[in-house]
């Protein structure tokens, strides 16, 4: 059984100019994922996380991000930030977040 799931995090501006779209990525590291990672005490949790890759894309203050997260079958399902995506929100300064 496949446990993987689509997440994708959407980085709005203030006047809610869409910046950003960022993915999970089962492959790819960042060292700032790697860095909120061991802050967190999850120090193997080094592959990207979608809010972390909204985040560095959007080169610009964020202030909302709205996070989704679907099955295999399409239907969406709890999409709530980790504890390591967690510290990267606050460390971006977010004001608002969104999840399914």
């Amino acid at each position: 059984m496949n446990r993987r799931f689509e997440i994708t995090a959407l980085a709005y501006a203030r006047n809610g100019r869409l910046l950003a779209v960022g993915r999970n990525s089962y492959y790819k590291t960042h060292p700032l994922q790697a860095k909120l990672a061991k802050k967190a005490s999850k120090p193997l949790c080094v592959y990207l996380h979608a809010e972390i890759d909204a985040l560095i894309k959007a080169r610009q203050p964020v202030y909302k991000l709205v996070v989704t997260r679907f099955n295999s079958k399409g239907a969406p399902v709890s999409a709530k930030p980790c504890s390591i995506c967690q510290l990267a929100i606050q460390h971006f300064k977010v004001k608002k977040v969104e999840h399914t």
